[in-house]
């Protein structure tokens, strides 16, 4: 038997298990008269700004473009299946159909899942995308996928990240340590070597844990969908840029016998639904972001940069962090063929789309 079965087994056993009584409530997959229905479990709140409208505007699209045949039902974090791990172990096991949210909450599982929503440094939702769907990114998600018994597609994109909000103003990279702070995936890693006290948290959480001090500061996504959680009502310091999710990918992931098992057609339909709501939803942020950030400034946010000792802390640690990784020969192959796809695509959108925007902006004022 190989590893990959061997482990597609062990998961399989364990995650039902770990889901316990709250699987055994998730109903069988339905099938009646050509009918079929899908269940989705997310990592998202309810009414998320954003994340949780990706995961419904693909539910949406499937329901609409299969005429019925074909019905997905969302359940928010919570409403089936609690924490961020739970999701994965539903989907995996085949207690729940697919899941939407971020890969990176499941470095754990595989550090290779960062790349699918964002690593430290990495690329912007642009390149992201020109490696996904051109270059060879989707293959490495689907290659990643095997080994858990998934078929994954990118569902939703939050645009560049924020450098999150804060108690107090970071002047140097010591002022990291022993901070508490909320980040996930590959960025978080980076921050614990600066000595930070990292805490993964699922977004329905993290408003209650920075009110209460469980954390000192927390990032989220960016103008808009912090404003949305409330974030200015607790601090006032918010750094606009951040290292660690330069163009963060949402994904859709269905479990891969439940996905083998549908017709040809729907699985075009969940393909189709999965990169028009990944398109939409980058568009959702960018079209918000800038009239949320004016209502943040006039109600008293203080906008920051961090200061260029700390970017190069980052940098440092990050870097540190990918390297420790590439003993693993799946994460190295993924590292290296983002790495060459950025490459390849920030040389032209420099030339091009930067030296635009900068003269466009010079000229306009």
């Amino acid at each position: 038997m190989s590893k990959k079965i061997e482990r597609r087994k062990f998961l399989k056993t364990t995650a039902a298990a770990g889901v316990g009584a709250t699987a055994a409530t998730l109903a069988a997959p339905a099938i009646s008269q050509g009918r079929e229905k899908l269940t989705m479990v997310t990592t998202w709140g309810r009414g998320l700004a954003g994340v949780f409208d990706a995961a419904q505007r693909v539910a949406d699209s499937v329901n609409a473009m299969s005429d019925g045949t074909l019905e997905i039902e969302v359940k928010a974090q919570g409403e089936l299946v609690s924490g961020l791990p739970a999701v994965f172990d539903a989907v995996t096991s085949g207690q729940a159909d697919m899941y939407h949210g971020a890969d990176y909450y499941y470095v754990g599982q595989h550090a290779a899942f960062g790349f699918f929503t964002a690593v430290p440094f990495g690329m912007t939702a642009t390149e992201l995308n020109n490696w996904y769907y051109h270059m060879g990114g989707h293959q490495l998600h689907l290659e990643l996928g095997e080994e858990f018994g998934l078929h994954s597609f990118l569902a939703g994109n939050t645009g560049t990240q924020a450098g999150g909000w804060f108690r107090k103003e970071i002047n140097g990279p010591e002022d990291f340590n022993g901070l508490k702070f909320r980040m996930p995936g590959l960025g978080g890693k980076a921050l614990g070597k600066l000595g930070a006290s990292v805490q993964t948290i699922p977004g329905s959480e993290v408003y209650q844990a920075l009110s209460s001090g469980a954390i000192d500061g927390t990032e989220w996504i960016g103008p808009w969908g912090d404003e949305k959680a409330g974030f200015q009502e607790i601090t006032k310091i918010f750094y606009t840029s951040g290292f660690h999710e330069p163009g963060a990918g949402l994904s859709c992931a269905v479990n891969k016998d439940r996905f083998n098992s549908l017709s040809a057609t729907h699985q075009k339909i969940i393909e189709i639904a999965c990169g028009e709501a990944n398109a939409w939803n980058l568009g959702q942020y960018l079209a918000n972001n800038g009239e949320a950030l004016q209502r943040l400034i006039a109600g008293g946010v203080r906008t920051l940069e961090f200061p260029d000792t700390v970017w190069d802390a980052f940098g440092k640690a990050s870097l540190e962090v990918l390297e420790e990784n590439m003993d693993d020969p799946l994460f190295k192959k993924v590292s290296d063929s983002m790495r060459d796809s950025m490459k390849k695509s920030a040389s032209w959108i420099e030339l091009s789309e930067g030296a635009y925007t900068r003269q466009r902006n010079r000229v306009l004022g």
